[in-house]
């Protein structure tokens, strides 16, 4: 198989070959607990074959958390054609729980919770998730701004922070058993968001 690819067909292969391997250590041991030989080891590579596509553990990371961020964006884009309050309410309610959540949701919630937690240890990580969202802000801005052209940029920004914070927080919430019933959390959910893209003049 490999004999038949071309250099950069291998490249790719073996990156992804390492970041699947790096995702089952981080998930196991930690962004902060998994060390490299581990990650050789679940690659079936030796260290050295790894420093060739990743310089260090920062790079593995990075490369985890831009995959973590495009699939993001498709999820953003996925039946963009309109923004309203109530098919936000249920895309966010989505993030929460299978069947809703798939597997690789699921394991790439689990991550960034690793990401954010080895962000404050490790200022290189901290600002590896500030790209990818200096990446996202701005396309959920511009979503945003398309079906609420009404809106200042400062108020579609205020808007997308408070989405990311419902989105986020939703997602990181479904590592948990919750007793909420998820009729009301939806109901709940559109209140807020009706609330928040109500044509309120005086945000400020």
């Amino acid at each position: 198989m490999q004999e038949k690819m071309n250099k950069e067909e291998r490249t790719e292969y073996r990156r992804n070959q390492i970041i699947a391997a790096a995702r089952i250590c981080f998930r196991r041991s930690g962004f902060h607990g998994a060390g490299m030989t581990e990650i050789a080891k679940h690659a079936e590579l030796s260290v050295g074959q790894i420093y060739r596509y990743f310089t260090n553990k920062d790079a593995v990371i990075e490369a985890i958390v831009r995959d973590i961020t495009h699939q993001k964006l498709q999820f953003m884009l996925l039946g963009a054609s309109h923004v309203h309050p109530a098919a936000m309410a249920a895309k966010a309610l989505s993030l929460r729980k299978p069947p809703d959540l798939t597997p690789r949701m699921e394991e790439d919630h689990a991550l960034m919770l690793e990401v954010t937690a080895e962000a404050t240890r490790n200022p290189r990580v901290a600002e590896i998730l500030q790209e990818a969202d200096s990446r996202l802000f701005p396309q959920a801005c511009t979503l945003m701004a398309r079906d609420f052209p009404h809106f200042t940029p400062e108020q579609i920004a205020a808007r997308v922070e408070v989405m990311a914070t419902l989105c986020e927080g939703t997602a990181f919430r479904s590592v948990l058993q919750t007793p909420a019933s998820p009729e009301l959390l939806h109901h709940l959910y559109q209140q807020l968001l009706q609330l928040t893209f109500s044509d309120n003049e005086n945000d400020e």
